[in-house]
């Protein structure tokens, strides 16, 4: 098997982190033998489900950055397990099935039932190397340059899919997705500052259709100097402008690393 997750090197200086969480299509055979899916419908649910070219994205972006950020990319699907919901009950997608460990698919139909142990292995194995990595890097780059700020890459449908808990909302071509203590007003600027000239005012939006963004859990909530922003990029955008959507990011990492 391929290893799960890559970490590409920026600059010393750079204390941007691009994660590329839910690019991925590979699911390990071990894996797979849990999913109810036959082979035509987990590549069914595999399209609805991945975040195509985020990954390319992410590695475009930090090529035409200033400062070349860090770049963490998840290299296995989050039907695996997924990285960024939370691993207990604090998880709102628990309610549908699909908090850490997916047990419905996109339409909310069954893709497994794992026992207790299963689960457990699941995140044993695939969240908490990969949750640990992830924090460990952050403490490297805060040790080296004091803050951090996670840009968190993302994509999503024109149109709802079931699963969406608030799927009834404003589905813009670029969506930020905030926290009320790790996004500052001056990072939303900037971000609605470096996207608006590829999209327009009116197609950059806050939290809807997803809201949040991704910060290791042991810096979730205490430390300011950890900043969070989620780019949730509708996927007819990356489709059609992968370069221009790169560069934007790209634009943003400046802005982030060599503020005027």
């Amino acid at each position: 098997m391929s290893a799960p997750f890559n970490i590409i090197p920026g600059d010393p200086a750079s204390s941007v982190l691009l994660h590329v969480p839910h690019s991925s299509r590979v699911i390990p055979s071990g894996v797979r033998e849990g999913i109810v899916l036959s082979d035509e419908e987990i590549e069914e649910e595999l399209t609805a489900i991945t975040d195509a070219d985020t990954d390319e994205v992410g590695l475009r972006a930090a090529e035409a950055a200033s400062l070349r950020p860090w770049v963490f990319v998840n290299r296995l699907s989050r039907l695996v397990v997924d990285p960024e919901r939370f691993p207990d009950e604090r998880e709102e997608m628990n309610a549908v099935g699909m908090g850490a460990v997916y047990e419905c698919t996109t339409q909310l139909a069954p893709l497994r039932s794992p026992a207790p142990e299963e689960r457990d292995l699941l995140i044993a194995t695939y969240f908490e190397p990969y949750a640990a990595a992830l924090a460990t890097l952050v403490r490297q780059r805060l040790e080296h340059v004091g803050r951090v700020t996670v840009l968190d890459i993302h994509s999503y449908p024109k149109v709802a899919l079931p699963y969406e808990r608030h799927g009834d909302g404003p589905r813009p071509a670029v969506c930020l997705g905030t926290d009320s203590f790790h996004t500052s007003a001056p990072l939303v600027r900037a971000a609605s500052a470096a996207f608006e000239p590829v999209v327009g005012t009116d197609d950059v939006g806050l939290d809807s259709p997803f809201g949040g963004c991704y910060v290791p859990l042991d810096q979730h909530g205490v430390n300011r100097d950890v900043a969070g922003l989620m780019l949730e990029l509708r996927r007819d955008l990356v489709a059609s402008r992968p370069e221009d959507v790169a560069a934007a990011t790209g634009c943003l990492v400046d802005a982030i690393d060599s503020p005027v």
